[in-house]
């Protein structure tokens, strides 16, 4: 597996990791630390969950990429070529099976 396909499957899973109880923890800690006061804690709580749901979704998304570049690199089919080809035989079978 590639060293880029490594570090992005690891950035996902970070990101997945980021549950809202953790973003939760991390706005409590800038309200104690006084960097955010507590009126702004709603918003910033939000942003960051839409944040991290963001790069969840870039993750997953170049990931599909990464794994679809090696798939072709190393010939293997996809799944809609093997539900086609599936298609194909049951069909050349029902036409053997008429003549």
């Amino acid at each position: 597996m590639s060293n880029i396909i490594n570090k992005t499957i690891l950035a996902g899973l970070g990101a997945l990791s980021l549950t809202r109880e953790k973003v939760e923890e991390v706005v409590d800690d800038l309200v104690k630390r006084g960097e955010i006061s507590l009126d702004e804690k709603p918003g910033v709580l939000t942003d960051l969950v839409k944040a991290a749901e963001k790069r969840k979704d870039e993750a997953r998304g170049f990931i599909r990429k990464e794994v679809q570049k090696v798939l072709e690199a190393l010939d293997i089919p996809t799944r809609q070529e093997m539900n086609t080809l599936r298609e194909q035989i049951e069909n050349l079978s029902k036409r053997q099976e008429e003549a």
